[in-house]
């Protein structure tokens, strides 16, 4: 577990980390000079019952808020510790807020300073514990001991390890099955190993070798070449852990504070988070519907639009739906909480207003009213998550280590739903492969779509006998996956709804359609065709002849191409298909007897004039009967 402290500045902090656990955590020279933390310590406490706890110290200043909510991100014990010599002040407060907010569960209030009670008398020390409970009163510490202790003098500390040790044993384990996820405090290189990250391990385990990911902006894989957990060199780390680990692959100067180690394409970066939002019982204000704050979440801090979803404004002490708008992408989790603060303190606790826990990932643009879209995830039913982020990922779907990530939840637990939506329909595995998933209401959405784009297609273009399959699935979609649109079609032939024929596709029943008026154009043009055997009519000169608009004459060729009865040569001339054929036998006799032919020897073959040679004798190419070789032609073999 991680034990955190928190309290206000020159209350103690860092001098009962060091009598605790021997280690000074103002390790800076600027610390030192000033004797005050500016940055986030690190430690490690051996409790009575041997258990080992990594410690983090946070500033105590104002000024440096940023960085106690990125220590006290991934805190499971928190130590409030209180001067008994000045009681509770603005910071005391606000670190308080920031620990419940930030979903801390468990404490210890540790007195410092206790050296002074006796000089100070024991109505001080009546007041500043009357302050305590009226502070701690509704907050996980209502009922945490109270231990009065002092660096100075060593008074205290056994009954606050102690203290410690109670708290640490009733704690709950970290889920250890979900996505690996460590927001990264601190960047260094040590000579001999490279660029080192250390931070607080919040979901799922990591490993030496595995393939790694830095977010944002560094999707890797970069590779894990070791690992340490105070100090020592270990195999694996789990949740609840602090841990160093020396990367292959990237320069210090390219990461920062901030950033969250995760395995390699389990987690995408994002820039928009739907939350359940809590504001501050002390705000002073209602927060309207749309206002600037700035995001706290894990070790990273970014300026954030706040949209409340279903209500206009969100009274004190109230929880709301709500999305977040980030002016930078991030790496986030589900169920990861976040604080959010102002540019103005609040009267006596500092700038902390409101904060809450992620619901989804990667989320769509919300509009207002979007709490009905965004409630399913209140749920704890796991399959109801996983139908609304498969509904949301629309026809790309989503594969399984893609629903890990942005739900969060256990291998086990996320196979088990999918096998039970997949019983009930409300999932397809489409790619047993990649394991890749469709929502059942979006593939039901699919296909009634495409079955609009059949009966518009068929109303629009009678002539026409099918929709080509691609011209199909580009209209529902120029991205969808090949083997999401083959199943969508599969499912509508097995239900009678469509047809297909050779590449195309039409309603059941439905295909070309011609008026009398139509046909008879038909028949005539066809006649012509005939006629001119191999010296067709030009488009235009059919137009002039046959009194039919150019538009609607290429319907009607196209007709007596899918008929089989004309075939086209170029784009402007169209052969009857018997004439052709006959040419082509003669041909390739030609050529077995002969072995070659001129274009000459083809002149005179088709007994027409260059214009018609040409394009023939190049179409003959194109199908492969022929091959020119130099100013001569010879039979393709096979």
């Amino acid at each position: 577990m991680i034990v955190g402290t928190a309290g206000h500045i020159d209350h103690g902090k860092t001098s009962l980390v060091k009598v605790l656990t021997g280690i000074d955590t103002d390790r800076l020279k600027e610390e030192k000079r000033r004797g005050i933390t500016l940055e986030l310590g690190f430690a490690h406490l051996t409790l009575d019952d041997g258990a080992v706890a990594g410690v983090v110290d946070v500033p105590g200043h104002e000024r440096f808020v940023k960085a106690m909510a990125a220590g006290a991100g991934g805190v499971d014990l928190a130590v409030l510790v209180v001067a008994a010599d000045e009681g509770v002040m603005p910071q005391t407060r606000e670190h308080l807020d920031i620990c419940r907010l930030l979903g801390v569960k468990a404490g210890v209030v540790a007195l410092t300073k206790s050296d002074t009670l006796a000089e100070l008398g024991p109505e001080w020390r009546a007041l500043v514990e009357a302050d305590l409970a009226a502070l701690t009163v509704g907050t996980f510490l209502e009922q945490a001991p109270v231990v009065a202790c002092s660096a100075k003098s060593g008074e205290g500390l056994g009954a606050l390890r102690a203290a410690l040790t109670r708290a640490a044993a009733a704690l709950p384990e970290r889920p250890l099955e979900g996505p690996a996820f460590l927001p990264v405090d601190r960047v260094f290189t040590l000579k001999g190993f490279g660029t080192v990250v250390t931070g607080t391990l919040l979901s799922g385990a990591l490993a030496v070798e595995d393939a790694v990911s830095l977010l944002p902006g560094l999707p890797g894989p970069l590779r894990v070449r070791g690992v340490q957990r105070h100090g020592e060199a270990v195999d694996r780390v789990t949740a609840g852990q602090r841990a160093a680990l020396n990367l292959v692959g990237v320069e210090p100067e390219a990461l920062h504070r901030g950033m969250v180690l995760v395995r390699a394409g389990e987690l995408p970066e994002t820039a928009m988070l739907d939350v359940a939002l809590t504001l501050l019982p002390a705000a002073p204000a209602p927060l309207p519907r749309r206002s600037k704050l700035l995001l706290h979440l894990g070790t990273a801090q970014v300026e954030a639009t706040v949209a409340l979803l279903d209500v206009e404004r969100l009274e004190p002490g109230e929880t709301t739906l709500a999305q977040l708008r980030l002016a930078a992408p991030v790496g986030a989790l589900v169920g990861q909480r976040f604080i959010l603060r102002g540019a103005r303190a609040l009267p006596g606790r500092g700038a902390t207003v409101a904060g809450g826990h992620i619901l989804s990932i990667a989320s769509a643009r919300r509009r207002k009213g979007g709490a009905a879209v965004v409630a399913p995830l209140l749920s704890a039913d796991p399959g109801e998550q996983v139908a609304w982020l498969l509904r949301q990922a629309g026809y790309r779907g989503l594969t399984q280590p893609e629903l890990f990530g942005r739900s969060a939840l256990g291998p086990r637990v996320l196979t088990r739903a999918l096998e039970l939506l997949g019983a009930r329909g409300g999932a397809l595995l489409i790619d047993r492969e990649r394991r890749l998933y469709l929502s059942g209401d979006v593939f039901e959405g699919l296909q009634g779509r495409a079955l609009s784009l059949l009966a518009a297609f068929h109303e629009r273009e009678p002539l026409r006998d099918s929709l080509s399959r691609e011209e199909l699935r580009q209209r529902l979609s120029a991205t969808l996956d090949a083997r999401v649109f083959q199943r969508v079609l599969q499912a509508l032939v097995e239900g009678g709804r469509v047809e297909l024929e050779r590449e195309g596709v039409r309603l059941k029943g439905r295909g070309r359609t011609l008026t009398l008026g139509e046909s008879a154009a038909r028949t005539r043009l066809a006649a012509e065709l005939s006629a001119a055997s191999l010296a067709p009519p030009t488009l235009a000169e059919l137009e002039q002849k046959l009194q039919v608009p150019e538009a609607r004459l290429r319907e009607l060729l196209g007709v007596l191409v899918a008929e089989g009865a004309v075939v086209r040569v170029t784009e402007g001339l169209w052969f009857e298909a018997r004439a052709l054929a006959a040419l082509r036998e003669r041909l390739v006799a030609h050529l077995r007897e002969k072995k070659e032919i001129t274009t000459q020897d083809f002149k005179e073959m088709v007994g027409q004039s260059r214009k018609f040679v040409i394009p023939l004798s190049e179409y003959f190419d194109r199908e492969k009967v022929t091959l020119r070789v130099g100013e001569k032609r010879v039979l393709r073999r096979g």
